[in-house]
């Protein structure tokens, strides 16, 4: 691949009508591939839709954190609501913004979120990856794990944002080594999120107390031995979260919500620091505790 300043200086030869292309454009078609200090990985506790809209201390810890993070050239998203057979990643240049969810306002349908894509991060994903076939994906766009939280943190939708999706197939083993067949993008100015929840058990919600801070024994119990596996970086109970006992089997039914967060531990060097935000539960039985994992 020719380097930045090979590419620089071949437009110099070029006729000035030619070369009169806008900075910006000049950094879009070259920045992404360039080095860059390691980004930071964040796990996004995304909960609710409606917090697209609303105004809680929840949407306060995401901008904060958008806010005290270096600005990412892109983002890569690994979110609970696109699963597929196979492993795919977005690759279009204007990705949709996809209202997957039902019963909401009609005020949160009509929320876009018009950040562009990046197929140039799509290829440089689907490069790195050796264990699997990834997949360009035209159709999908950003479902709602993706939006409704970036959108605190990037509210100009002006970074360019990529989707992978969860191959429903494997288990977890198989999506922590993957992660960390990506984790060098963190190098090339992306940054890389996972968006779901620690403790998501829907069918076990109390819906009258949704916007309280509120949790089940078992889902507390889940919780705080989930953050004492990460503190201590012992990622493989996380991985094998189905031999945790009865209160991981209530928290985690289903894996969907959180596989990303091993997306994100596998991202973690031993020089690492992890700090927890939005750490608390809701309606009964889940949990918004995000986490951020970035230089000591």
């Amino acid at each position: 691949m020719m380097d930045r300043k090979k590419f620089l200086k071949s437009l110099a030869i070029l006729p000035l009508a030619g070369a009169a292309m806008k900075l910006n454009e000049l950094n879009k078609m070259t920045a992404p591939f360039d080095s860059t200090d390691k980004m930071p990985v964040l796990f996004l506790g995304h909960g609710s839709p409606m917090n697209a809209i609303e105004e809680n201390e929840f949407v306060q810890g995401f901008r904060k954190i958008g806010s005290t993070i270096p600005r990412p050239r892109a983002i890569l998203c690994v979110s609970a609501h696109w699963e597929t057979r196979g492993t795919f990643v977005t690759a279009m240049d204007k990705p949709m913004t996809i209202h997957d969810f039902g019963g909401f306002p009609k005020e949160l349908f009509d929320v876009q979120y018009p950040a562009p894509g990046s197929p140039e991060l799509a290829r440089e994903t689907k490069a790195l990856v050796a264990k699997t076939e990834v997949g360009l994906d035209d159709k999908w766009g950003l479902d709602h794990g993706a939006w409704s939280v970036v959108k605190h943190l990037y509210p100009k939708a002006d970074v360019p944002i990529i989707q992978m999706s969860l191959d429903y197939d494997q288990a977890p083993k198989y999506h922590y080594e993957l992660a960390k067949e990506i984790k060098s993008l963190r190098e090339k100015g992306v940054l890389i999120i996972g968006s779901g929840n620690m403790v998501h058990n829907l069918g076990m919600v109390e819906w009258s107390r949704l916007k309280e801070s509120y949790g089940y024994d078992w889902a507390i119990e889940a919780s705080e031995k989930m953050k004492q596996f990460i503190l201590k970086d012992d990622h493989q109970s996380l991985i094998d979260y189905s031999r945790q006992g009865k209160s991981f089997q209530l928290s985690i039914p289903s894996p969907e919500h959180f596989l990303p967060l091993l997306y994100v531990l596998a991202m973690k060097d031993k020089n690492e620091s992890v700090s927890f935000y939005n750490d608390k539960p809701v309606a009964g039985s889940l949990t918004m505790t995000s986490v951020k994992i970035d230089k000591a």
